[in-house]
Protein backbone atom coordinates (compact mmCIF):
# COMPACT_ATOMS: atom_id res chain seq x y z
CA UNK A 1 0.00 0.00 0.00
CA UNK A 2 2.95 2.36 0.78
CA UNK A 3 4.38 1.68 -2.26
CA UNK A 4 1.26 2.46 -4.47
CA UNK A 5 0.78 5.44 -2.14
CA UNK A 6 4.70 6.92 -2.66
CA UNK A 7 3.97 5.84 -6.61
CA UNK A 8 1.21 7.72 -7.54
CA UNK A 9 2.67 10.74 -5.56
CA UNK A 10 5.52 10.70 -7.83
CA UNK A 11 3.21 10.82 -10.36
CA UNK A 12 1.19 13.64 -9.17
CA UNK A 13 4.35 15.82 -8.90
CA UNK A 14 5.74 14.66 -12.57
CA UNK A 15 1.80 15.89 -13.82
CA UNK A 16 1.40 18.88 -12.06
CA UNK A 17 5.63 19.95 -13.51
CA UNK A 18 3.92 19.13 -17.27
CA UNK A 19 0.95 21.08 -16.39
CA UNK A 20 2.98 24.30 -15.38
CA UNK A 21 5.54 23.73 -18.30
CA UNK A 22 2.77 23.70 -20.56
CA UNK A 23 0.49 26.51 -19.34
CA UNK A 24 3.62 28.79 -19.01
CA UNK A 25 4.21 27.94 -22.61
CA UNK A 26 0.93 28.76 -23.91
CA UNK A 27 0.42 32.00 -22.12
CA UNK A 28 3.71 32.89 -23.57
CA UNK A 29 2.58 32.78 -27.08
CA UNK A 30 -0.33 35.54 -26.16
CA UNK A 31 2.30 38.27 -27.16
CA UNK A 32 3.83 37.03 -30.10
CA UNK A 33 0.26 36.27 -32.04
CA UNK A 34 -1.17 39.53 -31.26
CA UNK A 35 2.24 41.28 -31.62
CA UNK A 36 2.25 43.37 -28.30
CA UNK A 37 4.62 43.80 -25.89
CA UNK A 38 4.47 40.89 -23.62
CA UNK A 39 4.66 43.96 -20.76
CA UNK A 40 0.81 44.63 -21.86
CA UNK A 41 -0.39 41.69 -21.02
CA UNK A 42 0.97 41.71 -17.58
CA UNK A 43 0.87 45.48 -16.95
CA UNK A 44 -2.29 46.41 -18.48
CA UNK A 45 -0.64 49.03 -20.40
CA UNK A 46 2.61 50.23 -22.08
CA UNK A 47 3.88 53.00 -20.02
CA UNK A 48 6.62 54.12 -22.62
CA UNK A 49 7.05 54.37 -26.05
CA UNK A 50 7.59 51.10 -28.63
CA UNK A 51 11.36 50.71 -28.85
CA UNK A 52 12.03 53.72 -26.62
CA UNK A 53 15.03 52.46 -24.13
CA UNK A 54 12.87 52.85 -21.23
CA UNK A 55 10.24 50.04 -22.20
CA UNK A 56 13.40 47.84 -23.45
CA UNK A 57 14.55 48.14 -19.58
CA UNK A 58 11.27 46.96 -18.41
CA UNK A 59 11.33 44.38 -20.52
CA UNK A 60 14.18 43.33 -19.30
CA UNK A 61 13.12 43.48 -15.56
CA UNK A 62 10.21 41.22 -15.93
CA UNK A 63 12.73 38.93 -17.65
CA UNK A 64 10.69 39.22 -21.28
CA UNK A 65 13.86 39.39 -23.31
CA UNK A 66 15.13 36.04 -21.65
CA UNK A 67 14.79 32.64 -23.52
CA UNK A 68 11.62 31.16 -22.56
CA UNK A 69 13.32 28.16 -20.52
CA UNK A 70 14.70 30.73 -18.21
CA UNK A 71 11.52 32.81 -18.08
CA UNK A 72 10.06 29.37 -16.94
CA UNK A 73 12.86 28.87 -14.23
CA UNK A 74 12.10 32.89 -12.97
CA UNK A 75 8.12 32.06 -12.86
CA UNK A 76 9.07 28.11 -10.63
CA UNK A 77 11.28 30.18 -8.31
CA UNK A 78 9.34 33.23 -8.15
CA UNK A 79 6.70 31.57 -6.52
CA UNK A 80 8.71 30.97 -3.20
CA UNK A 81 8.88 34.56 -3.26
CA UNK A 82 9.66 37.75 -5.49
CA UNK A 83 9.79 42.02 -5.54
CA UNK A 84 7.66 42.69 -8.44
CA UNK A 85 7.52 46.38 -10.27
CA UNK A 86 6.11 47.83 -13.69
CA UNK A 87 8.32 50.92 -13.23
CA UNK A 88 5.69 53.48 -12.62
CA UNK A 89 4.85 52.86 -8.97
CA UNK A 90 6.29 51.32 -5.92
CA UNK A 91 7.41 47.99 -5.46
CA UNK A 92 5.68 45.20 -4.69
CA UNK A 93 6.66 42.18 -2.18
CA UNK A 94 5.31 39.05 -3.11
CA UNK A 95 5.47 36.15 -0.64
CA UNK A 96 5.42 32.69 -1.00
CA UNK A 97 3.22 31.59 -2.64
CA UNK A 98 3.43 33.87 -5.77
CA UNK A 99 1.80 33.58 -8.59
CA UNK A 100 2.66 37.46 -9.67
CA UNK A 101 0.72 40.65 -9.28
CA UNK A 102 -2.55 41.87 -11.02
CA UNK A 103 -2.24 45.77 -12.00
CA UNK A 104 -5.04 46.24 -13.27
CA UNK A 105 -6.98 45.08 -10.14
CA UNK A 106 -3.88 46.35 -7.96
CA UNK A 107 -3.51 43.13 -5.63
CA UNK A 108 -1.79 40.25 -5.78
CA UNK A 109 -2.78 37.06 -7.60
CA UNK A 110 -2.23 34.78 -4.52
CA UNK A 111 -4.53 37.58 -2.58
CA UNK A 112 -7.28 37.26 -5.68
CA UNK A 113 -6.76 33.61 -5.39
CA UNK A 114 -7.20 33.29 -1.61
CA UNK A 115 -10.04 35.88 -1.57
CA UNK A 116 -12.07 33.95 -3.82
CA UNK A 117 -11.05 29.66 -3.29
CA UNK A 118 -13.39 29.87 0.13
CA UNK A 119 -16.26 30.38 -2.41
CA UNK A 120 -15.57 27.69 -5.03
CA UNK A 121 -14.49 25.73 -2.19
CA UNK A 122 -17.47 25.70 -0.10
CA UNK A 123 -19.88 25.60 -3.25
CA UNK A 124 -17.97 22.45 -4.57
CA UNK A 125 -18.51 20.05 -1.54
CA UNK A 126 -21.84 21.28 -0.61
CA UNK A 127 -22.66 20.33 -4.20
CA UNK A 128 -20.17 17.80 -4.48
CA UNK A 129 -21.69 16.16 -1.03
CA UNK A 130 -25.55 16.50 -2.24
CA UNK A 131 -25.00 14.34 -5.61
CA UNK A 132 -22.96 11.86 -4.01
CA UNK A 133 -25.49 10.52 -1.76
CA UNK A 134 -28.50 11.70 -3.61
CA UNK A 135 -27.20 9.71 -6.90
CA UNK A 136 -25.98 6.88 -4.82
CA UNK A 137 -29.05 6.55 -3.32
CA UNK A 138 -31.46 6.76 -6.27
CA UNK A 139 -29.61 4.57 -8.17
CA UNK A 140 -29.02 2.00 -5.52
CA UNK A 141 -32.57 1.45 -5.01
CA UNK A 142 -33.19 1.35 -8.45
CA UNK A 143 -30.64 -0.86 -9.34
CA UNK A 144 -32.50 -3.40 -6.49
CA UNK A 145 -35.53 -3.32 -8.42
CA UNK A 146 -35.19 -2.68 -11.83
CA UNK A 147 -38.56 -2.57 -13.44
CA UNK A 148 -40.40 -0.95 -10.88
CA UNK A 149 -41.88 2.30 -9.82
CA UNK A 150 -38.85 3.42 -7.89
CA UNK A 151 -37.36 2.54 -10.41
CA UNK A 152 -38.93 4.30 -12.96
CA UNK A 153 -39.28 7.30 -11.05
CA UNK A 154 -35.55 7.51 -10.09
CA UNK A 155 -34.70 7.68 -13.52
CA UNK A 156 -37.53 9.32 -14.77
CA UNK A 157 -36.28 12.36 -12.31
CA UNK A 158 -32.76 11.78 -13.21
CA UNK A 159 -33.53 12.36 -17.45
CA UNK A 160 -35.34 15.71 -16.16
CA UNK A 161 -32.47 16.83 -13.59
CA UNK A 162 -29.93 16.26 -16.38
CA UNK A 163 -32.00 17.73 -19.27
CA UNK A 164 -32.22 21.13 -17.27
CA UNK A 165 -29.59 23.04 -17.35
CA UNK A 166 -27.67 25.52 -14.18
CA UNK A 167 -28.78 28.56 -15.88
CA UNK A 168 -32.53 27.37 -16.37
CA UNK A 169 -32.41 25.53 -12.56
CA UNK A 170 -30.72 28.78 -10.54
CA UNK A 171 -33.10 31.35 -11.33
CA UNK A 172 -36.01 29.07 -11.02
CA UNK A 173 -35.39 28.33 -7.47
CA UNK A 174 -34.32 31.84 -6.80
CA UNK A 175 -38.04 32.76 -7.88
CA UNK A 176 -39.48 30.45 -5.88
CA UNK A 177 -37.27 30.50 -2.01
CA UNK A 178 -36.01 34.00 -2.14
CA UNK A 179 -38.10 36.22 -4.50
CA UNK A 180 -41.82 34.05 -3.82
CA UNK A 181 -41.65 32.24 -0.39
CA UNK A 182 -38.96 34.39 1.45
CA UNK A 183 -37.36 31.25 2.70
CA UNK A 184 -33.68 32.22 2.08
CA UNK A 185 -31.40 34.99 1.98
CA UNK A 186 -31.05 36.80 -1.62
CA UNK A 187 -27.91 35.87 -3.38
CA UNK A 188 -24.14 36.31 -2.42
CA UNK A 189 -21.55 34.81 -0.62
CA UNK A 190 -21.68 34.48 3.22
CA UNK A 191 -18.35 33.85 5.14
CA UNK A 192 -18.61 30.42 7.02
CA UNK A 193 -16.60 32.32 9.76
CA UNK A 194 -18.50 35.45 10.11
CA UNK A 195 -22.15 33.82 9.85
CA UNK A 196 -22.97 30.24 9.92
CA UNK A 197 -26.20 29.88 9.46
CA UNK A 198 -26.42 32.71 7.11
CA UNK A 199 -23.41 30.83 4.85
CA UNK A 200 -25.48 27.48 5.00
CA UNK A 201 -28.89 29.99 3.59
CA UNK A 202 -26.60 31.38 0.92
CA UNK A 203 -25.22 28.25 -0.33
CA UNK A 204 -27.94 26.07 -0.04
CA UNK A 205 -29.59 26.82 -3.46
CA UNK A 206 -26.19 26.99 -5.58
CA UNK A 207 -25.65 23.69 -4.08
CA UNK A 208 -28.98 22.18 -5.20
CA UNK A 209 -28.74 23.79 -8.44
CA UNK A 210 -25.20 22.33 -9.16
CA UNK A 211 -25.80 18.86 -7.73
CA UNK A 212 -28.46 18.32 -10.03
CA UNK A 213 -27.38 17.23 -13.19
CA UNK A 214 -24.32 15.56 -11.14
CA UNK A 215 -26.48 13.55 -9.57
CA UNK A 216 -28.85 12.30 -12.62
CA UNK A 217 -25.69 11.00 -13.86
CA UNK A 218 -24.31 9.19 -10.77
CA UNK A 219 -27.81 7.82 -10.04
CA UNK A 220 -27.68 6.65 -14.04
CA UNK A 221 -24.21 5.16 -13.37
CA UNK A 222 -24.93 3.52 -10.05
CA UNK A 223 -28.18 1.89 -10.97
CA UNK A 224 -25.87 0.03 -13.98
CA UNK A 225 -23.37 -0.98 -12.01
CA UNK A 226 -25.66 -2.07 -9.16
CA UNK A 227 -27.45 -4.43 -11.64
CA UNK A 228 -24.90 -5.52 -12.94
CA UNK A 229 -23.47 -6.81 -9.68
CA UNK A 230 -26.09 -7.93 -8.37
CA UNK A 231 -26.07 -10.86 -10.93
CA UNK A 232 -22.94 -12.26 -10.01
CA UNK A 233 -21.84 -15.51 -8.56
CA UNK A 234 -19.94 -14.28 -5.60
CA UNK A 235 -23.88 -12.81 -4.78
CA UNK A 236 -25.50 -15.61 -5.37
CA UNK A 237 -22.63 -17.52 -3.24
CA UNK A 238 -23.61 -15.10 -0.83
CA UNK A 239 -27.57 -15.53 -0.46
CA UNK A 240 -26.55 -19.27 -0.79
CA UNK A 241 -24.97 -18.92 2.41
CA UNK A 242 -27.88 -17.42 3.96
CA UNK A 243 -26.61 -13.62 4.59
CA UNK A 244 -29.16 -11.45 4.95
CA UNK A 245 -30.18 -9.01 2.55
CA UNK A 246 -28.39 -5.77 4.11
CA UNK A 247 -24.78 -7.26 3.97
CA UNK A 248 -25.29 -8.59 1.16
CA UNK A 249 -25.71 -5.38 -0.53
CA UNK A 250 -23.67 -2.94 1.40
CA UNK A 251 -21.22 -5.11 2.11
CA UNK A 252 -20.47 -6.84 -1.19
CA UNK A 253 -22.64 -5.45 -4.17
CA UNK A 254 -22.11 -1.99 -3.39
CA UNK A 255 -18.66 -2.05 -2.70
CA UNK A 256 -17.91 -3.18 -5.94
CA UNK A 257 -20.41 -1.05 -7.63
CA UNK A 258 -18.89 2.24 -6.48
CA UNK A 259 -15.23 1.61 -7.68
CA UNK A 260 -15.91 3.24 -11.00
CA UNK A 261 -18.16 5.68 -8.68
CA UNK A 262 -15.09 6.97 -6.76
CA UNK A 263 -12.92 7.00 -10.18
CA UNK A 264 -15.15 9.89 -11.74
CA UNK A 265 -16.28 11.37 -8.84
CA UNK A 266 -12.40 12.68 -8.38
CA UNK A 267 -12.10 13.89 -11.43
CA UNK A 268 -15.89 15.54 -11.58
CA UNK A 269 -14.94 17.03 -8.22
CA UNK A 270 -11.43 18.25 -9.29
CA UNK A 271 -12.47 19.80 -12.42
CA UNK A 272 -15.40 21.42 -10.80
CA UNK A 273 -13.13 24.08 -9.02
CA UNK A 274 -12.78 25.88 -12.13
CA UNK A 275 -15.54 25.88 -13.78
CA UNK A 276 -17.99 27.12 -11.73
CA UNK A 277 -18.29 30.38 -13.72
CA UNK A 278 -22.35 29.57 -14.96
CA UNK A 279 -23.58 28.79 -10.80
CA UNK A 280 -21.37 31.62 -9.25
CA UNK A 281 -22.63 34.14 -12.38
CA UNK A 282 -27.00 33.35 -11.44
CA UNK A 283 -26.03 33.35 -7.49
CA UNK A 284 -23.58 36.79 -7.69
CA UNK A 285 -20.63 34.55 -5.92
CA UNK A 286 -17.45 35.86 -6.61
CA UNK A 287 -15.39 32.49 -6.65
CA UNK A 288 -12.29 31.21 -8.72
CA UNK A 289 -14.85 30.95 -11.66
CA UNK A 290 -15.74 35.11 -11.63
CA UNK A 291 -12.29 36.00 -11.16
CA UNK A 292 -11.41 33.68 -13.83
CA UNK A 293 -13.61 35.89 -16.61
CA UNK A 294 -13.30 38.72 -15.07
CA UNK A 295 -9.19 37.93 -15.87
CA UNK A 296 -10.09 36.88 -19.07
CA UNK A 297 -12.27 40.27 -20.30
CA UNK A 298 -9.49 42.35 -18.55
CA UNK A 299 -6.41 39.99 -20.65
CA UNK A 300 -5.30 39.94 -16.70
CA UNK A 301 -2.68 37.48 -17.73
CA UNK A 302 -0.95 36.72 -13.90
CA UNK A 303 -4.15 35.89 -12.77
CA UNK A 304 -5.18 33.48 -16.14
CA UNK A 305 -1.82 32.33 -15.39
CA UNK A 306 -2.33 31.94 -11.44
CA UNK A 307 -5.89 30.02 -11.64
CA UNK A 308 -5.20 28.11 -14.13
CA UNK A 309 -2.55 26.08 -12.47
CA UNK A 310 -4.19 26.19 -9.03
CA UNK A 311 -7.34 24.71 -10.63
CA UNK A 312 -4.59 21.81 -12.32
CA UNK A 313 -3.08 21.34 -9.21
CA UNK A 314 -6.72 21.15 -7.37
CA UNK A 315 -7.91 18.06 -10.13
CA UNK A 316 -4.04 16.28 -9.83
CA UNK A 317 -4.50 16.23 -5.82
CA UNK A 318 -7.67 14.96 -5.98
CA UNK A 319 -7.50 11.78 -8.59
CA UNK A 320 -4.34 11.22 -6.28
CA UNK A 321 -7.02 10.78 -2.89
CA UNK A 322 -9.10 8.78 -5.72
CA UNK A 323 -6.09 6.43 -6.34
CA UNK A 324 -5.99 5.83 -2.64
CA UNK A 325 -9.77 5.19 -2.04
CA UNK A 326 -10.03 3.32 -5.04
CA UNK A 327 -7.07 0.43 -3.46
CA UNK A 328 -8.78 0.94 -0.10
CA UNK A 329 -11.99 -0.01 -1.69
CA UNK A 330 -10.42 -3.00 -4.12
CA UNK A 331 -7.69 -4.44 -2.51
CA UNK A 332 -7.36 -6.29 -5.41
CA UNK A 333 -5.58 -2.67 -7.01
CA UNK A 334 -2.19 -3.39 -7.30
CA UNK A 335 0.67 -0.27 -8.49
Amino acid sequence: MIRFILVRFAGMILVVFIVSVLTFGIFQLAPLLSHTSPVYYYTGKVPYPPGSPQLQALIHRFGFDQPIPVQYWQFLTGIFGKTITDGTSAPVQCPFPCFGYSFRQNDLVSTLIGNAWPVTLSLCIGAAILWLVGGVLVGTFSGLKPGSFVDRAGMTGALAAVSLPIFFTGPVLLLLFVYTLGWLPGTGYVPLTTDPLGWFESMLLPWVSLAFIFAALYARLTRSNMIETMGEDYIRTARAKGLDRRTIVVKHGLRAALTPIVTIFGIDFGTLIGSTVITESVFNLRGLGYLSIQSVRQQDLPVILGVTIVAAVALVIANFIVDVLYAVIDPRVTV
